[in-house]
């Protein structure tokens, strides 16, 4: 389905009606709010690096409908009607986009989510195509037309005379009609009207019926709730058949007391374990080893290796009884020492972080040059020049730092074919955010000209020299074959690559040959670096 800037544009270009109802915009079977987004991009947000603003809908209609009007002017009765005006660096690419002068524009964003519009009811182009074809009827003859509406008038009177109600021939119901049926019959309505859902869209829907209609519901919920039973409350749900709070809570509370007090706790023994002698313990023999299919031997006793009594309870004991036998276990178990590993099952030793063998080229950070963060990956990845100002226009957007994808031929280890492999290149123009560590992994650059290119960088000489830079960093200079070479570029190690106007054809030699330049340097200076 199209954007709504594309709806604009056709209707504008066909001169369409354009039907505004309220905060809605109907543009024939379809329609968009007022307040919806368009793709086109605002000026000010795209130069200044702010989040991408986009104009609305009812702005860009303002727009078209005081198009005559000069810009200051319209701006005034944006303001007066509280409208969102269209900037004025956005006025000449938008009105020839919309007037159908240009197929395309750079602020349209093709990759915003569209926005579907509401699809109108049939009925009311029918309705409109009823009251047209009802228009296109010939009409009859005026002294036809009036013996017709005459004829049509007094069936009418007529019908309403055979309908009349008289009022003298009412007579009450109770003259009739026992209490009793009266009162069988409202309870068939009222179960009738319990059975049947009604809506506020029925005919002949009143407050009385309405009224009776929530009578009935309550009948039914009271009902409902009278069968309802209450499973926990706040108190039952607080009862445990468990525990007994008498016989637990008591004796630490107990405890507690003859502490604070000073007296002596009354040492009462564990109702269900009997004393044993720890000389007999020590002459049980050792249990055997645990076994799954015999386990009935093990019922009763200690657990194997950790002297645990599984019959024996401190239920019933004070809180100062308790701390003293667990000070007595304490001195009496020594320490266990540590075991020292053998050797061979030591830690080995830390491992450093394995360093990055990613190379880097470093490439200018001004506008001016050929080759920037715009269109390097077109350059050294898809060996085509494109220039910046082209990129801005597709709408790209500069990134600090690129990771271009090489694609070389290498040969196999038996040496009997070439197989393709992929070499990622690490590409930025802030050289200055570089970490010490990272300048062995420097294996290019690119040299406008100026020598305050290389200011802050390491190797500089004293005097602001960077001839021991290209030392250790291979240089590459790119400019057109027209252009003067620069002076600065001519005194100093600089490979010099030179592209043509117009002939893209050999675009893609002149970046071979740079390939071919920086494996054989990288060869003999940085072959630890992956290549």
């Amino acid at each position: 389905m199209p954007d709504v800037l594309s709806i604009l544009r056709q209707y504008t270009i066909e001169k369409k009606e354009i039907m505004v109802k309220g905060d809605e915009v109907i543009f024939g079977p379809l329609s968009w709010p007022k307040n919806v987004q368009t793709n086109f991009v605002m000026w000010a947000a795209e130069k200044k690096g702010q989040p991408r603003e986009y104009y609305t809908l009812e702005c860009i209609l303002f727009q078209l409908n005081n198009v005559h009007l000069s810009h200051p002017v319209y701006v005034r009765r944006a303001a007066a009607e509280n409208v969102p005006v269209v900037r004025r660096p956005d006025r000449k690419d938008l009105l020839g986009y919309l007037y159908g002068e240009t197929s395309t524009c750079a602020s349209i964003d093709r990759s915003l989510p569209l926005e579907i519009g509401l699809q109108r009811c049939p009925q009311v182009k029918r309705a409109a195509d009823a009251v047209v074809a009802e228009a296109k009827k010939p009409r009859l003859d005026n002294e036809e037309c009036i013996r017709l509406d005459r004829e049509r008038l007094a069936a009418r009177l007529q019908g309403h005379k055979e309908g009349v109600v008289q009022t003298e021939r009412i007579r009450s119901l109770s003259e009739d009609m026992k209490v009793e049926k009266i009162a069988a019959i409202k309870a068939k309505i009222m179960a009738k009207k319990r059975s049947t859902i009604k809506t506020d869209l029925d005919e002949g829907t009143t407050d009385l019926k309405r009224r009776s209609f929530v009578d009935a519901e309550a009948d039914v919920t009271r009902e409902i709730v009278s069968r309802e039973r209450v499973w926990r409350t706040r108190n039952t749900i607080l009862q445990s058949t468990g525990k007994t709070f008498a016989k637990d809570i008591f004796a630490i509370l107990q405890a507690v007391e003859d502490r604070e007090e000073g007296r002596a706790p009354e040492r009462r023994p564990a109702p269900n374990a009997a004393p044993v002698d720890p000389t007999v313990r020590l002459k049980q023999p050792i249990p055997a080893a645990y076994d799954r299919y015999d386990q009935e031997k093990f019922k009763g006793k200690e657990t194997e290796r950790f002297k645990i009594d599984t019959r024996g309870t401190y239920r019933g004991m004070p809180l100062k009884l308790l701390a003293e036998s667990a000070s007595a276990h304490r001195t009496q178990t020594p320490a266990a020492q540590p075991v020292p590993r053998p050797l061979s099952q030591a830690r080995p030793p830390t491992k450093h972080k394995k360093a990055s063998r990613t190379p880097i080229i470093i490439i200018p950070a001004a506008t001016t040059s050929l080759i920037t963060m715009l269109n390097v990956t077109d350059l050294l990845q898809d060996f085509q020049f494109v220039s910046s100002d082209e990129k801005k226009k597709q709408g790209c957007w500069r990134e600090d730092e690129i990771l271009i994808q090489r694609r070389k031929e290498q040969m196999q280890p038996g040496g009997t074919a070439y197989s393709s492999v992929t070499v990622p290149y690490k590409v930025l123009d802030q050289p200055l955010k570089l970490r010490p560590q990272d300048w062995d992994r420097v294996v290019a650059v690119f040299v406008q000209g100026p020598a305050w290119q290389f200011k802050g960088w390491p190797w500089l000489l004293p005097d602001g020299s960077p001839v021991d830079i290209f030392a250790k960093i291979k240089a590459f200079h790119l400019k057109y074959e027209e252009t003067r070479l620069d002076p600065n570029v001519q005194k100093w190690d600089v490979t010099v690559l030179e592209l043509s106007h117009h002939k893209r054809h050999l675009d893609r030699l002149v970046f071979l040959r740079f390939w071919d330049t920086l494996d054989r340097y990288m060869g003999s200076h940085k072959s630890h670096l992956r290549f």
